[in-house]
């Protein structure tokens, strides 16, 4: 009976304390027979059950790893040590473990590759410790690893030849170290990503990328570079050269990308974009924070977002986004712009998001696409809002008309947005008039957010009779009740041209800053 009772205690726990035959060490949890996650320990516990295929010992104060901690874990496939202080580990601790698979070591103390890894290691994490240099042999043997992270260290330079072994590497992850110089072409022939971010290189070996053309995600912001590296190649389709020190993107440099769907060159000294630079697969384009004073003409017709922030664009005329079906987000805000051509934007038949703020613009842009959802205005020299450019805009969700110049509102312009769910308006010259708190109402009974505390009452002129002034605030009450009383019924659905009614719009939009 008491055998009969042990083994069903057995059957219940094993998914918790124990593997059945094997007590979980103590500080430890079970989570499976083959599972195990430990906490608050000094080193690795004894007891572990022989058949454990993953180990989780992260976050605890492990300073020194050995032979003897995992002898006889024969069955080992993920070991995890991430956050421990592990400052040295003896050579060859994991070589015998012909099964491990994942070795998860960042946030520790290690100033050297752990020496004498299984061939069979598919994923080895390095990431922030104090790893100065990479020796020559550090990665022999290790034909099967895809995934190799040794950001944030403190790597100087690297030897192309130390990663020559790594014959299947996908992922390379080189960020956040003090790497100034890279010494010959990797010979890394099924690499697709490598991020080399916030370094401090100057440039790139000449023919750096021969050996890498499967690579599809490259990222090299954050560093020194005065152009494009040369020979990037083909199979790209990410690259990412922000913060460097670029002055131009040329043809000559890039036409060959034909798979390059998406450049971001932000933050850098680009002063004009060569014309001929229309690469057929583009789709994103992010050029903020440069010097350019003049929208491209010949982007390719694929973009769907285009961002031209903080830069020095003046205008924006038809020809500069001819053709542009497809564009969604166009940003265009911290620019000196004082003229948008009227229909400039029109044939951007997808454009849901427009951002226009600080810019100098004296009047809302004529002719925007009526498939905007979100309209930016925010910080410009605008006086009045009419009829005229909102009508079109029936699917406009977000309208911001903070800090410019207004000081009333058409309550007519605004009834054009059906859709309407937020406004901004604060930071404008108000003139609390008994009509401006009309609209206000209005757009309050047709749930459209708004600033409560905008016009709270009808402006008091410094002299007028205070009796004068209550007459005339009663009058402006009856007033805006006789003229809104459908004000809490709804606006209805649109309808289209043929008389059918339109489907609610649910898309959405960039929430970008409207501080």
């Amino acid at each position: 009976m008491m055998q009969f009772l042990l083994v069903l205690m057995c059957f219940f726990m094993q998914n918790y304390s124990y593997s059945c035959n094997n007590q979980c060490p103590k500080k430890c949890v079970c989570e499976n027979a083959k599972s195990m996650q430990c906490y608050r320990l000094h080193a690795v516990p004894p007891g572990i059950a022989r058949d454990i295929k993953q180990l989780n010992l992260g976050y605890n104060h492990i300073k020194e790893l050995k032979i003897s901690d995992f002898t006889g874990l024969t069955g080992l496939e993920e070991i995890i040590l991430s956050s421990c202080g592990v400052e040295s580990i003896e050579f060859n601790t994991f070589q015998i473990h012909s099964h491990l698979k994942s070795l998860d070591l960042p946030k520790n103390k290690l100033k050297h590759v752990p020496h004498g890894l299984p061939h069979s290691l598919e994923i080895l994490k390095l990431g922030n410790n104090r790893i100065q240099n990479l020796q020559e042999s550090a990665f022999d043997g290790l034909k099967n690893l895809h995934v190799l992270d040794l950001q944030n260290n403190l790597l100087s330079t690297i030897h192309a030849n130390t990663l020559s072994s790594l014959v299947k590497l996908e992922s390379l992850y080189l960020d956040g170290n003090h790497i100034a110089s890279i010494l010959g072409s990797p010979n890394l022939p099924q690499l697709r990503q490598f991020s080399i971010r916030n370094n401090r290189i100057t440039s790139l070996p000449s023919r750096f990328f021969t050996s890498l053309q499967s690579l599809k995600t490259l990222s090299l912001s954050d560093n020194h570079l005065v152009k494009v590296p040369q020979d990037l190649p083909r199979s790209l389709w990410s690259l990412n050269l922000d913060k460097n020190q670029i002055r131009a993107l040329r043809s000559r440099e890039m036409s060959h990308l034909n798979h390059l769907s998406v450049l971001s060159v932000s933050h850098n000294k680009l002063v004009s974009i060569d014309g001929s630079l229309c690469l057929p697969n583009l789709t994103i384009l992010e050029l903020s924070g440069n010097h350019i004073r003049v929208l491209p003409s010949r982007l390719t017709l694929k973009l769907e977002k285009l961002d031209f922030r903080q830069n020095m664009i003046k205008e924006v005329t038809q020809q500069h986004l001819a053709g542009m079906k497809l564009l969604k987000h166009l940003f265009l805000e911290n620019n000196n712009i004082q003229h948008i051509e009227a229909g400039a934007l029109r044939n951007c038949l997808h454009l849901t998001n427009l951002a226009l703020e600080q810019n100098s613009l004296p009047a809302i842009p004529d002719g925007l696409p009526e498939t905007l959802v979100r309209l930016d205005l925010k910080g410009n020299h605008i006086k009045v809002v009419g009829e005229q450019e909102l009508k079109n805009l029936r699917r406009l969700q977000v309208l911001n008309l903070r800090n410019n110049k207004l000081s009333t509102l058409s309550l007519l312009a605004l009834e054009m947005l059906p859709r309407l769910r937020k406004v901004y308006l604060d930071g404008n010259p108000w003139n609390c008039s008994c009509e401006l708190l009309r609209v206000k109402r209005r757009l309050l009974a047709r749930h459209v957010e708004v600033r409560s505390d905008l016009c709270l009452d009808l402006l008091h002129p410094q002299g007028e009779n205070w009796r004068a002034h209550l007459r005339a605030q009663d009058k402006c009450e009856e007033y805006i009740r006789e003229t809104i009383q459908d004000s809490q019924v709804r606006i209805s659905p649109s309808i289209d041209r043929t008389g059918q009614m339109e489907p609610a719009d649910f898309e959405e939009y960039y929430d970008y800053d409207t501080e």
